[in-house]
């Protein structure tokens, strides 16, 4: 597996620990549960966060695997993932419902109280990282 980032996985895990218990609301617990998914539809997935800056010190979660498969985004009234080459994976569940009309990214926003849909969505990270990996 070639990885990204240049973090080991344990610091890049521990930064996305600490950004989703920072939350402390329902943000954080959708975005646990989206890195539960995660990690079980991909157990080799590298977590990292990134692009930290002032007015977002912890900076953005981001997963990867052969490359970027997608990020996770907080905001104040959804939680966004969005798929690096989103544009390129089919979605036959139509979970994408943010970021259409890009030519590369998409993205689903998960609201407060939202269901995930956890087979849809391990099969398009699934489908990201096959796709990475055709690439790399």
């Amino acid at each position: 597996m070639k990885k990204t980032g240049s973090q080991s996985d344990d610091s890049g895990s521990q930064e996305v620990d600490a950004r989703t218990r920072g939350l402390g609301d329902w943000r954080g617990e959708m975005l646990a549960h989206i890195r539960a998914v995660m990690k079980q539809a991909d157990p080799e997935v590298v977590e990292e966060c990134k692009w930290k800056k002032p007015s977002n010190p912890a900076g953005v979660p981001v997963w990867s695997h052969d490359g970027m498969i997608c990020t996770g985004e907080t905001h104040k009234s959804v939680v966004k993932m969005t798929f690096a080459k989103g544009a390129f994976l089919d979605d036959p569940a139509g979970l994408f419902n943010s970021s259409l009309e890009g030519n590369l990214r998409r993205a689903i926003d998960f609201n407060e109280g939202d269901k995930i849909n956890e087979k849809a969505l391990k099969a398009l990270i699934r489908a990201a990282v096959a796709l990475n990996r055709s690439k790399a």
